[in-house]
């Protein structure tokens, strides 16, 4: 068994941390090569560029924190189930599995249903966690096209004047000296425009790829978190157990009909198969309660998940408004 867990132990993230790292070193040294451009870009909006290279921050911050969270759940896990030193601290992702395997009583069987409940528990804290940074990469596009239209619309404003002043007649070379003063400030909005969307989408390409990188070491500590689950379900054959799942019903007609094989009396087969007809439906009806619990519980967790959702966005757009 200590060797079954040895090799289902799940696998530290820092494959996928080392990708962004080398990302972010590649994207930081292009942006060094090119620090006078960009200078002389981020000055035509100084800012709304500086609020996309901000979002970009926070976007690269947590894009890091998604793969760095993993490892202490990691540790916790490996400790778990024997491999490795155990964590000191509580696990936040594994939380629901750590309160079905309790303090100190280390790793043992569980039932399917069991197993599909953390599972679930699991993924959709996972898919939480990655909101926000989903988000930041749609804010930096929008905050882009903010700028794209912003210039276009200064540059729509400025030709308009331009073309008002071209209107009374005067000398040729003073009209084309008001001329070309006059298309500085519509140069002045193009920059205004080119500038916002390129820091806007180099921005979302360096959070799309971060959080590439964060879901795949999220999606391979899930399945290796599922395999290790899947190993520890009972799914062993004990008649002892099938026996005392039958409802009560039931059982009393199986063993009349096993009493009455000894009889050659017809009547009593007859009884005895009425029995087994009055056992089976309620052993319909023991189901059927059953799934009506199980069908509650769902959607008492769903409510409460949906209500856990609305109160991060609620905490989102608060900490956003501040």
């Amino acid at each position: 068994m200590a060797q079954a867990n040895r090799s289902l132990r799940l696998s530290s993230p820092h494959v996928f941390l080392l990708r962004m790292v080398v990302f972010l070193i590649l994207a930081g040294f292009v942006a060094l090569i090119l620090y006078r451009q960009i200078a002389t870009a981020f000055m035509a909006n100084p800012g709304l560029n500086g609020l996309i290279l901000g979002v970009l921050l926070i976007g690269i911050i947590l894009g890091l924190r998604q793969v760095i969270r993993l490892m202490p759940e990691i540790r916790w896990a490996n400790g778990l189930v024997g491999v490795g030193k155990p964590g000191s601290r509580p696990p936040v992702l594994l939380a629901p599995m750590a309160s079905t395997f309790g303090e100190g009583d280390g790793f043992r069987s569980i039932s399917t249903l069991t197993l599909r409940a953390l599972l679930d528990s699991v993924g959709t804290r996972l898919d939480e966690s990655r909101e926000i940074a989903r988000y930041l990469t749609g804010l930096l596009i929008f905050l882009g096209l903010l700028g794209t239209f912003w210039g276009l619309l200064e540059t729509v404003g400025s030709i308009s004047g331009v073309i008002k002043s071209m209107g009374g007649s005067g000398d040729a070379a003073v009209m084309f000296d008001d001329l070309k003063n006059g298309l500085a400030a519509p140069i002045a909005g193009m920059s205004v425009s080119f500038t916002s969307s390129l820091f806007g989408l180099a921005g979302s390409l360096i959070l799309g790829f971060l959080d590439l990188q964060a879901g795949q070491a999220q999606n391979r500590f899930y399945n290796e978190l599922e395999d290790l689950l899947s190993a520890s379900t009972d799914n062993t054959f004990n008649p002892e157990t099938i026996s005392t799942a039958i409802p009560p019903d039931l059982r009393a007609a199986l063993d009349k009909i096993a009493a009455s094989t000894d009889q050659s009396n017809s009547r009593a087969a007859t009884v005895a198969m009425a029995n087994l007809a009055e056992g089976i439906q309620g052993l319909v009806l023991h189901m059927r309660s059953e799934q009506q619990l199980i069908r509650d519980w769902v959607e008492a967790q769903a409510s409460r998940d949906g209500e856990i959702r609305n109160l991060l966005e609620r905490l989102t757009t608060e900490r956003e408004l501040r």
